[in-house]
């Protein structure tokens, strides 16, 4: 195990963690050592690609990284609010049962892969198979809120939760606000897009109709949120409609079993 107490100091109750050429497992050995003793405020800077930052954590504590972190950032993880700096990579939030992760820029592919409570906020664009997997129970509803524009497959095989696509601050105009074979396989949650997507982009599974009075004030309570997270117009968020699009079926292949 490396020694990485030279790059640790604490100032004003948040411990700053300087990451460069540090190992990622000992750096996430010594964030879980510190928080079981009480720390609750942590500051990474230069994070270069450090995987499973956050990973399994139960605590209420916050860390901010500056710099962009590896694969499964918050996997596993229940309380602890998250904000990265840059871009993030695959995995964002897998597993996720609680807490809050904002990244203030762009994330990769399988962004909340089975994810089952708290909140992801992407300001700007994510990659393929965001949402796949997601669920819910009871009131743990998972949320996540994407700024910018979606790969392929986004909320394949979801099975609760909301997702939120606005397709507002995206780093390609030119692209379609989602990939293709969005909803492919969806039975369950609800996605909601502030405009329409285009039929042949759509996986057959889902229908469209426009929000409930209700589900349009969760809509505004998530998205004050998300506007706060990256400073940016509520506003001018919600001045276009959203459409909901859901499963019309909550078993879509059913009729491939034999049983």
């Amino acid at each position: 195990m490396q020694d990485i107490s030279h790059a640790i100091s604490t100032k004003n109750g948040t411990v700053t963690i300087d990451c460069a050429g540090i190992y990622y497992r000992d750096l996430n050995h010594a964030i879980r050592r510190m928080t079981e003793r009480g720390d609750t405020h942590f500051t990474l800077t230069n994070i270069n690609g450090q995987r499973y930052i956050a990973d399994g954590i139960k605590a209420e504590m916050s860390i901010d990284i500056h710099g962009t972190p590896g694969q499964d950032l918050g996997a596993f993880m229940n309380g602890p609010i998250v904000r990265v700096h840059n871009n993030a990579q695959d995995g964002v939030g897998n597993t996720m049962d609680g807490g809050k992760i904002a990244i203030n820029g762009m994330a990769g592919d399988v962004c909340g892969y089975a994810m089952r409570g708290g909140k992801i906020h992407i300001k700007e664009d994510c990659g393929y198979r965001v949402g796949i997997h997601m669920k819910e129970y009871y009131e743990k509803v998972p949320v996540i809120i994407v700024g910018g524009k979606a790969g392929d497959f986004f909320g394949e095989y979801m099975a609760g939760g909301r997702l939120i696509l606005l397709g507002m601050y995206s780093r390609h105009p030119e692209r379609p606000i989602t990939g293709l074979f969005m909803g492919t396989g969806m039975h369950g949650g609800s996605i909601f897009v502030r405009g329409e997507v285009q039929q042949r982009y759509l996986g057959k599974e889902l229908g469209v109709i426009e929000p409930t009075d209700q589900e349009m004030e969760i809509l505004e309570y998530n998205l004050l949120d998300f506007a706060r997270d990256f400073d940016l117009d509520h506003k001018e968020i919600m001045s276009k409609p959203f459409f909901k699009y859901y499963p019309k079926s909550l078993r879509p292949y059913g009729n491939m079993y034999a049983y």
